[in-house]
């Protein structure tokens, strides 16, 4: 028992008041949990960051949730593929803008309604830094076996097969991982989170939906608002190029809230989020949640300014017959190979603001 505090002795610290053990105890653990939360949010694109913090009370829930795809169905054949990684990693999300239901949502077979998103998540060698890039949908490039197309329309013929090939073709970087999200399930997503925040660039009213105008600065999104935030592109004169930059301003929302203390700290609030993220995924049957957590280890040196988002570049739009489409810039394009494969991406991203 400890001795009655005396003039000179200190009186330890009341039970109420953490010591400095418990402190770093607390600090680690919140550290880790961090860490695990945004390993999981590589695959959907940041979506799923609190999923990999949660893996082990979550297991049930998330495994009850989420669609696996098994690896002969995901990816191309063998043949012909870029060599597989020894270090970084690639992780292909498509999301879907269809307005069906969930469960109408196939868009990894042959015959599907095409991707209204496409981004490449860039895991560096050394994990110190993310790259999120998009990829334009109306994007004039090679399909294998099909000729010139957009880049999205290689879903509709050979499912995510196809679409792997045909993007592994034009970056020449083998995709490791590929995860399919139902974007209308973003609504639900921030709804759990109890809204997210994003810094709109410009004020602008959108063509559909009731509540329409959104001004410029920091707003606050949730449900149904912000989804008629990330699908709107009439309202800009840039048009798809704006929107898709909207929608990395949703993810990059929807990934600080889900990764801030008021979250990680409640589990209701967790297990919410966990529950509405993992009923609108699809991830390739490799991406295990042993795999998750073996990536968030690697990633517990960063936090949220180590992700980058930015679009890959392109040389405008033009037209193909009747069809509006985007030109691949061959210069740039050539530089993003290289830097791909020399794992430089973070450098190839800060070349395009100086430029």
């Amino acid at each position: 028992m400890s001795a009655s505090p005396t003039a000179t002795t200190p009186a330890p610290a009341p039970e109420s008041l953490p010591t400095r053990a418990s402190r770093r105890t607390r600090r680690r653990r919140s550290r880790a949990i961090r860490n695990a939360a945004i390993a999981f949010g590589v695959v959907a694109v940041l979506i799923l960051a609190v999923l990999g913090a949660g893996a082990v009370l979550l297991q049930n829930l998330v495994g009850q949730n989420l669609t696996t795809l098994a690896s002969t169905e995901a990816f191309p054949d063998e043949a012909g593929r870029p060599a597989p990684s020894t270090g970084a990693m690639n992780i292909l999300l498509l999301g879907s803008d269809s307005r069906q239901t969930t469960s109408s949502h196939d868009l990894e077979s042959a015959g599907s309604q095409r991707a209204d998103t496409m981004m490449l998540v860039h895991v560096s060698e050394d994990c110190s830094h993310v790259s999120v890039m998009s990829v334009m949908r109306d994007l004039w490039v090679d399909v294998p076996g099909h000729g010139k197309a957009k880049v999205n329309a290689s879903l509709a013929w050979g499912g995510t097969p196809l679409a792997i090939q045909t993007l592994e073709k034009l970056l020449g970087a083998r995709i490791d991982h590929v995860a399919i999200i139902d974007f209308a399930g973003l609504a639900s997503m921030t709804t759990s989170l109890g809204g997210v925040v994003v810094d709109n660039p410009q004020a602008f009213t959108a063509s559909r939906g009731d509540d329409r105008f959104f001004p410029e600065g920091e707003i606050e999104l949730e449900g149904d608002r912000a989804l008629v935030f990330a699908r709107e592109r009439y309202a800009f004169p840039t048009g798809d190029y704006q929107r898709v930059a909207n929608q990395q301003l949703l993810l990059k929302g929807i990934l600080s809230r889900a990764i801030s203390r008021d979250v990680l700290a409640d589990p209701r609030a967790l297990a919410d989020f966990a529950s509405e993220t993992s009923k609108n995924l699809t991830v390739d049957s490799g991406f295990t949640l042993r795999a998750a957590g073996s990536l968030a280890y690697s990633l517990r040196g960063i936090d949220l300014s180590g992700f980058s988002f930015f679009t890959m570049p392109t040389a405008g739009t033009g037209m193909e017959g009747d069809q509006s489409v985007v030109r691949v810039d061959e210069a740039a394009t050539a530089r993003l190979r290289q830097a791909l494969h020399d794992d430089t991406l973070q450098a190839f991203e800060a070349s395009l603001h100086r430029g």
